[in-house]
């Protein structure tokens, strides 16, 4: 059971009655098949029309493969024999101006920077390009730009037809595909000719500003992102907005930003390293504290409150530099952690000490060498953890005879 495609000829036209000529499903979902539509099935690269029919959501619209019939795929079943369709102007529209404009885009590519389209994607998010040139320069992207949007000013003619085989032959078409039957050839105004079925403005004025906002390098292929008209309109609000404020915050001019930015990422590294000296200073006077405090037992035993685990393993670093030095330490929370380690002339191995300290505390989570051991990652107080590391501790002066 075909289906007479309307939109082929007429892209404008949102709301029309039609007959129920099947009702079946589509992936579980109930679906109709009508004697004629306006919506838009997915495919060529387009997304499928949305809207409602007798009231009813259409989630989504596909061709049938082994008849071409278009399938309206609704939210629930509807029984009715004869129905009126309603097309979501918003989103159809949105489609019409990227689709065509895709069109104007693929062919200023051709013309501007000698790259042929390979794929197109589209969607209601994202407008997608890939070309087979991966070395296109910042010159060529703003020709490409420039050709595209004077095809949109000149306001041209967009016509979309069926051509008889005769005339098909000697048109100058982009890009054939390998279909059989009739081929539907869409013309924008003479500037680029190709086949497709999808959805078109009338006039290349009505695809409004084409610009492309990315373009990322894939092997040999290039993927570029655009946007064209309300969308593209969108876009620049977004971005302008962001750029208004920040030149506020940071006090400069919109000309100025990169400068400004560059400046605070040269302060930021110069101020991590002064911080970073700082931390290991610190490090340094606290590690000969706690060395001073440990006796002639020489084992460091000490759980920390408010400390990262970093700051905790750069501070059995220190301790443990010195000779003879242990260092058991540990730093509490909802993902407590148990740090162990050994000077190099000092004859124990601290994972075992490590395993049984978590155990105590409920974690198997924790490995090392017999030089140096951390895990955790479990809650744990600072009266258990201590209680733990002094039970270490204990063991350790027992092992080394201290």
């Amino acid at each position: 059971m075909t289906t007479e495609r309307l939109y082929y000829n007429d892209s404008y036209t949102l709301e029309f009655e039609a007959q129920v000529s099947e009702r079946t499903t589509h992936k579980d979902r109930p679906a109709l098949v009508l004697d004629r539509t306006y919506f838009y099935p997915e495919g060529g690269g387009q997304p499928a029309d949305q809207g409602v029919i007798n009231g009813v959501k259409v989630v989504d619209v596909q061709t049938r493969p082994d008849d071409r019939a278009v399938l309206h795929i609704l939210e629930k079943p509807l029984n009715d024999p004869q129905v009126e369709g309603q097309i979501n102007k918003a989103r159809r529209f949105d489609l019409m101006q990227h689709h065509s404009g895709q069109h104007v885009l693929s062919k200023a590519l051709e013309v501007a920077a000698k790259a042929a389209t390979l794929s197109v994607h589209m969607s209601p998010e994202s407008m997608t390009i890939d070309v087979n040139r991966a070395d296109i320069t910042a010159e060529e992207w703003a020709a490409v730009e420039e050709l595209a949007n004077q095809v949109v000013l000149q306001d041209l003619p967009v016509r979309a037809w069926f051509p008889e085989p005769a005339e098909l032959a000697i048109l100058p078409v982009r890009k054939m595909p390998d279909v059989a039957g009739k081929v539907r050839i869409v013309d924008v105004g003479g500037f680029d000719i190709t086949a497709c079925g999808g959805t078109h403005v009338a006039r290349s004025g009505e695809i409004g500003t084409v610009k492309v906002i990315k373009a990322d390098r894939r092997g040999d292929t290039t993927r570029l992102e655009f946007r064209c008209g309300v969308r593209a309109l969108r876009d620049y609000r977004e971005k302008n907005a962001i750029i208004n404020r920040l030149s506020a915050e940071m006090t400069v001019g919109y000309w100025e930003l990169i400068e400004a930015v560059n400046r605070i990422q040269s302060e930021n590294k110069s101020l991590r390293s002064e911080l970073k000296s700082a931390k290991s200073q610190l490090a340094e006077a606290e590690a000969a504290s706690l060395i001073a405090g440990a006796g002639e037992s020489r084992i460091v035993v000490c759980a920390f409150e408010d400390r990262s685990a970093d700051e905790v393993r750069a501070l059995v670093t220190q301790i443990t530099a010195a000779p003879g030095m242990v260092a058991l330490l540990g730093a509490v929370g909802d993902k407590a952690q148990v740090i162990m380690g050994r000077a190099e002339d000092v004859p124990l191995d601290v994972v075992p000490l490590l395993k049984s300290t978590l155990k105590t505390l409920g974690s198997e989570r924790g490995g090392g060498r017999p030089n140096f051991a951390q895990g955790g990652g479990i809650p744990a107080t600072l009266n258990a953890l201590e209680s733990a590391l002094a039970t270490a501790a204990d063991e350790a002066r027992r092992l080394l005879g201290r």
